[in-house]
């Protein structure tokens, strides 16, 4: 199993920047897609960006130019950069481990991180 801790989140005024990480263990890190989702109260989770190995990354198109995923794979540890937030950002924002195999795919969360954004 996949164990994945997120850090970083707290309130924020609009226009201000956080920058979320995520560190993973028990698992091989090279062989996980990992990515950030977010939820806000009553909503469905959604994918905010993902970043493969080799640092192929795809972003949710209400984030692009504003925020940036990286990961570091010799630390384990995948990062968001977010600037320029706006309220509608808020939610609580989720570390994922992704890897499809012949014998099935392997989904992994972390605990989750606030954001908060005021106006």
């Amino acid at each position: 199993q996949v164990q994945l801790v997120e850090s970083g989140g707290g309130l924020v005024q609009a226009g201000g920047s956080l920058r979320l990480s995520c560190e993973a263990s028990g698992s091989i890190f090279s062989a996980y897609v990992m990515g950030w989702y977010r939820q806000a109260p009553g909503k469905q989770r959604e994918l905010v960006a993902d970043i493969t190995f080799g640092g192929s990354t795809n972003y949710a198109g209400s984030v692009k130019g504003r925020f940036t995923i990286s990961r570091d794979n010799a630390k384990n540890t995948v990062y968001l950069q977010m600037n320029n937030l706006k309220p509608e950002d808020t939610a609580v924002y989720y570390c994922n481990a992704h890897r499809s195999t012949l014998g099935g795919t392997y989904n992994y969360w972390g605990q989750g991180t606030q954001v908060t954004v005021s106006s």
